[in-house]
């Protein structure tokens, strides 16, 4: 059983929001699924974290009982165990990244923009003009599952995207601008358009 949470207002990271993706591209074991992925950043004075760390605590304690301390502190201290990572270890001090992750034999997560339309056919492919709307380093809001893995494979914290919805623009990771179309106008068919080639 997990625990569901909604995030308002965070950075999000590595969207990996098209086609589901193998990590690091690449199958590696049979029974392996393509995947969704996306990574959100809160802020270390940001309430929602202590929110997030009472989620892991309470999904600790449901699946290990009385070896949940034990358990939690030992896989918050392993980055390949955990979802919920301090920043810091990544040269980004202030900050908590959780990653999330939707297996594709589960359905595409759902990719709202401000309006609450779809952002991705179910095809994977962009509904006409939301191009540049979710890119890494702006703002969204994220609804995700937190679980306690416990099988074959080790134990672990574990994270579900549910959904994303656009809120703002933020800096794009990288240093980069965010997208934008303003910059371009329309071209008409015509006599003067091979001149663009």
């Amino acid at each position: 059983m997990g625990k569901i949470l909604m995030l308002k207002d965070v950075r999000l990271s590595f969207p990996k929001l098209g086609e589901p993706e193998f990590f690091q591209g690449v199958k590696s074991r049979p029974d392996e699924k393509p995947r969704w992925s996306a990574a959100f950043h809160v802020d270390a004075k940001d309430p929602q974290k202590a929110q997030v760390d009472a989620a892991l605590k309470e999904v600790a304690k449901e699946q290990w009982a009385a070896k949940a301390d034990t358990y939690l502190a030992n896989i918050l201290g392993d980055p390949k165990a955990s979802c919920w990572i301090d920043g810091a270890r990544k040269e980004q001090a202030g900050v908590w990244i959780i990653s999330s992750h939707r297996p594709s034999d589960k359905g595409r997560p759902l990719v709202f923009d401000t309006d609450k339309s779809p952002i991705y056919q179910p095809s994977n492919d962009l509904y006409p003009g939301k191009a540049g709307r979710i890119y890494s380093g702006m703002y969204v809001n994220a609804q995700i599952e937190i679980w306690a893995q416990d099988n074959k494979s080790g134990k672990g914290l574990r994270c579900t995207l549910l959904g994303i919805q656009r809120v703002r623009d933020g800096q794009a990771f990288g240093g980069g601008a965010a997208p934008s179309a303003d910059a371009f106008a329309e071209i008409a068919d015509g006599s003067d358009a091979d001149d663009l080639i």
